[in-house]
């Protein structure tokens, strides 16, 4: 099994540094995930583009949450669902809209009920997703740049998830009052 370093300002290799102080900037430490992540660079550098253009979408706080919490609970992460409820709460997303996506059930607000389900098909099919399906979501009062969108947002979320699924990242204190497992 290969074992992942969680580093520091001073362990990381001399290109991740000024990415982890960004991190220490943003967040007010230096989360595990990102800690990994500065094994390579490249992919912790990417990962903070990514996630700054997530957050420059057309998608309000509410839309953001569901897009990235269902990638997240449809992937398992162990680590980003509790991170992204953090995330959530600090975005004044209510509870009920939390709760529902980490439990992964239908969601009240027909229209974020519609995003979730195209989040889900294009995260299922891998991009392949029926007419039918891209109706459903340009019905509900979406656009064709919000499904690109999506794939933004997934692209980030695959490195994030994916990650923590390899190097097992422990879940950050301040997110541990979150903790979710999947429903079996």
């Amino acid at each position: 099994m290969t074992t992942y370093t969680l580093h520091t300002k001073d362990t990381a290799p001399d290109n991740a540094k000024p990415l982890l102080e960004n991190s220490q900037s943003a967040f007010g430490m230096i989360p595990n995930l990102h800690a990994v992540m500065a094994e390579s660079p490249e992919l912790l550098k990417g990962y903070q583009l990514l996630h700054e253009l997530a957050q420059k979408t057309s998608f309000n706080a509410d839309e953001l949450t569901v897009v990235w919490q269902t990638i997240n609970v449809e992937h398992e992460c162990h680590y980003c669902v509790p991170a992204h409820t953090g995330i959530a709460k600090s975005m004044n997303v209510s509870d009920e809209l939390i709760e529902a996506l980490r439990n992964a059930e239908e969601l009240k607000d027909s229209k974020l009920n519609a995003l979730r389900n195209t989040v889900l098909a294009v995260t299922r099919g891998r991009g392949v997703i029926g007419d039918k399906e891209q109706k459903a979501f340009m019905d509900a009062g979406y656009t064709a740049q919000n499904m690109l969108e999506i794939i933004l947002i997934l692209s980030q979320k695959v490195m994030s998830n994916y990650t923590n699924h390899l190097a097992e990242t422990p879940v950050d204190e301040a997110f541990e009052k979150f903790a979710w497992e999947p429903k079996k």
